[in-house]
This record gives C-alpha cells, sequence and structure tokens, in this order.
C-alpha cells in the first residue's frame, strides 16, 4: 500500500485516491471549493466583530478575507472558463463537525484561542487537499492553481496558529491544538469518499 503523506501535524492524510472522485466531477468540486472561499471570508470577518479590541488581528483577518474573497473570484473564473456554472451553495458537514468541539463557554481568552485553532484546522486540512490535487490532478491548469492555492493556505494557518498563541498566554495554546487535531483526525475516519474540498 502507497505510504500517505501528512502535513501541518494533521493526523490522518487523505487517501490519495480522493483525487479520482474529484476528476469524475470538476463542476462539483470547483463549486464547492467556490464556497469553501466564501465561508472563509465569512469566518474571517467573523473574528473581527468578535474580537476588535485585538488591532493587529483585525489586520490579520482583514488581510485574509480580501484573499479568500480573491480566490472565490478565483475559482469561478475556472468554471467559467471550462463552460461550466456555479451551483447553489453547499453545506460544509465536515466544518459543522469541526465546530461542535469548538468552546461554546469558557473565557474570553479561551473563545479566542478556539476561534484560531478552529481556523487553522480548516486551512491545514484544505491545504493538504490542495496539495494533493496540485501533485495528482490530470488537468495542468489545476495543478499549478492548486499549488498556488496550497501556499496560500499554510500562510493562513500560520497566521491564525501564531494569534492563538499570541493571545492566549493563560492557555495551553499547544495542548488544546494537540486536541483539536485528535479531534480532527477522528472526523477525517469518515470523510474523503465525495468530490468536495472537505467532504
Amino acid at each position: 500500500m502507497e505510504k500517505k503523506k501528512v502535513m501541518l501535524g494533521l493526523r490522518l492524510p487523505t487517501d490519495p485516491r480522493w483525487v479520482e472522485i474529484v476528476e469524475g466531477n470538476i463542476e462539483e468540486i470547483l463549486t464547492d471549493h467556490a464556497y469553501c472561499e466564501q465561508k472563509a471570508t465569512t469566518n474571517a470577518i467573523t473574528n473581527i466583530v468578535r474580537f476588535p479590541e485585538y488591532s493587529d488581528m483585525v489586520e490579520e483577518m482583514t488581510r485574509i478575507a480580501q484573499e479568500e474573497i480573491q480566490h472565490f473570484g478565483m475559482v469561478h473564473q475556472e468554471l467559467s472558463k471550462r463552460g461550466l456554472t456555479l451551483g447553489r451553495e453547499r453545506k460544509d458537514p465536515y466544518v459543522h463537525d469541526l465546530a461542535t468541539f469548538i468552546l461554546h463557554g469558557g473565557s474570553r481568552e479561551e473563545q479566542f484561542v478556539d476561534r484560531m485553532l478552529f481556523g487553522a484546522m480548516i486551512e491545514a486540512r484544505s491545504c493538504e487537499r490542495f496539495r494533493l490535487l496540485s501533485e495528482r490532478i490530470a488537468d495542468e491548469d489545476l495543478k499549478k492553481f492548486y499549488y498556488d492555492l496550497m501556499v496560500s493556505e499554510a500562510d493562513h494557518y500560520t497566521t491564525f496558529i501564531t494569534l492563538a498563541r499570541k493571545y492566549g498566554k493563560g492557555v495551553d495554546v499547544d495542548k488544546r491544538w494537540q486536541e483539536c487535531l485528535d479531534f480532527e483526525a477522528g472526523l477525517m475516519e469518515k470523510y474523503g469518499k465525495r468530490e468536495t474540498i472537505h467532504g
């Protein structure tokens, strides 16, 4: 059996055969991807609204929101140039399941850390999926497209983790991150079987 790579600390790598599922329905993966970028934009804005007192976080989330909505436009262009149309918004069960692990109580500092780690986890998994696509998808244009996005997602992941550590002085951020990684690995047991970025 082929050895599968892991990145950014993720416990369970995506089965490379997922790319074959994706190639069977490019319209679906691009539509799902577009809405992932839209949701990432919304998440960055939500962080600004919830924690406006962290000025550098506000600046970073503004940057990320701008980049994510730009990525949405780029994915839409990929659809258009293939004669495909953006479908209706897709739900993201992975993100929904991940959100159930985020603290709904605790101190404001704990809530902030969890919000940052939530963002970091989504970026990490997206980055891992984009790497697979950049290496294995047959479409050469999409290989380059997903390589460039992988680099951007890795930067976003680093930004979220850095902010959690900077402002989570009263929280064991590394311990909490390990807990998040363990939870996410359990989630991934049921994902990787659909032509969606996280599914």
